[in-house]
This record gives C-alpha cells, structure tokens and sequence, in this order.
C-alpha cells in the first residue's frame, strides 16, 4: 500500500515542475506566451531572441519573479552553428534540457511571380530551417536521456496554403512534414514531437494589420473572433506533459474553426 501511495502523482505539483525548457523566439507575441505559460507550470525557461533585447531582460525578471530560471539568448535561428550553442548553454546553466519549442518564425509575403529569392530564402531558413537548426542540435541530449518533448509552431497556412504567402506556406508546410518525420524518428527513445498550427492570432504584429486583413480573416474564424496568445501557450505547455505522453507526430490548430 506505501508504494502505491508513493506512485500516485501529487495533483497539487506544477505539471513541468524542475522542467528545463527552451523556446526559439520567445520575446514577442506568441513566444513570450509560450514562455510564461511554460514558466508558470513549473519549468525553468531559456529563450531566443535576435533584435528585441530589451523586451527579452523584461520577460526574464517576470519569469524570475515567478520563482523560476530565465536565460536570455541572443541567436538568429537560421545560423546552424548557433543552434548548438544555445542547447549547450542551456544544458550548462540550467541542468539540462526537457523540452524543445520551435516558435522562431516570419513572414516577408509577395505573390509568386513577384516574389524575389531574396524573399523566398529568407522565410525558409528562419521558418523551416530554424527548426531543424534546432532538433538537430537539441536531438542527441533527448536520446541520451531517453525522454523529451519537441513542439513546433506551424500554422494552417502550412496546411492549407495562402494567397501571398507561397514562402511562408512552404515553409510550414515543411515544419508539419519536419515534425512527423522527427516523431517517427525519435520514438524509440521516448521523445515526443508535435506541431502546433495556430489560425490569425491577435499579436502585436496582427495588431497593426490594415483592418480589411482582419475582416477577411474573421469571416473566415467560425468562433467570430481572432485568438489569443495564451490560447496557443496553453496547448504547447499540454504537449510538454506527462498527460500527452502517448500523443506524437500529430498537428493541433488553434483556429476558432478557421481551417474549416
């Protein structure tokens, strides 16, 4: 009877309590979400950031003053070099490494007899290849230990396509693919990997969107409004969890129906 008192997990505990986690892109919109959401479940949080230093020493000192480890990192995911750097860095100042989120991402649209290579190259390497840049440096700890959980942010225009965005599309699309194919992979040593898909969510970005963008996106949004970013946050932190142990290789929108 003690041991099995002493299995049953303890509900009150943070789901990610002592986690070590690392997220691409953490010092605007949906990555600064991810970030503290993931804070405020227990984990400690190494994040990336390539130009907004300021924001990023910001997020650290609320995550800190949540009781939890911030390591800021300056990178540009699209350097491979980097990449392992920053696991390594993570590794050494925070003990380890559990959870790998890919966020790091942008947009730089032009319909495709317009679209310069310039345009399409560098969407690709930060929205695509970031992610691998990422996985593949993060990937030896994960089989090492026998255990991680590997996150992407892809996007239904991944899934669906998007008039203007032939770069960007491509890209998710190539993250979705990324993410099954790395699932399939990484299985046998226990590691987790999803994609999370998110519809037209209500960043700082978004926010500044001419109006008649967001008109055309909110007919398309069946629940009437755009997302939040905490709505994203909160899926990724279930998918960094001992309850999505058995879920992996699967894409999760968060839409409001707009894939519909």
């Amino acid at each position: 009877m003690a041991e099995k008192e002493k299995q049953t997990p303890d509900h009150n505990e943070p789901i990610l309590k002592d986690k070590v986690a690392l997220v691409t892109g953490g010092s605007l919109g949906i990555g600064t979400a991810i970030v503290f959401d993931l804070a405020s479940h227990g984990a400690n949080v190494a994040f990336t950031y390539r130009r907004h230093e300021e924001e990023a020493k910001q997020i650290a000192k609320q995550v800190e003053a949540m009781g939890r480890r911030a390591l800021p990192l300056k990178a540009d995911v699209s350097v491979f070099e980097e990449a392992q750097g920053i696991v390594d860095k993570t590794v050494e100042e925070l003990g380890g490494l559990d959870i790998l989120v890919n966020n790091a991402g942008m947009n730089w649209d032009g319909v495709i007899w317009k679209m310069t290579e310039e345009q399409w190259d560098r969407v690709i390497s930060v929205d695509l290849k970031g992610c691998f840049n990422y996985i593949r440096a993060a990937a030896p700890t994960f089989r090492e230990q026998g255990s991680g959980k590997i996150v992407n942010i892809a996007s239904i225009n991944g899934l669906r396509g998007k008039f203007g965005q032939s770069n960007y599309s491509a890209a998710k699309g190539g993250v979705i693919a990324l993410t099954k194919t790395v699932a399939r992979e990484m299985g046998r040593s226990s590691v987790n990997v999803n994609a999370v898909a998110p519809g037209l969510i209500e960043t700082p970005m978004v926010k500044e969107a001419p109006e008649k963008v967001r008109e055309m996106a909110l007919a398309e949004i069946v629940l009437g409004r755009l997302g939040q970013p905490e709505e994203v946050a909160s899926v990724v932190t279930f998918l960094c969890s001992e309850s999505a142990r058995h879920i992996t290789g699967e894409v999760i929108t968060v839409d409001g129906g707009q894939y519909l």
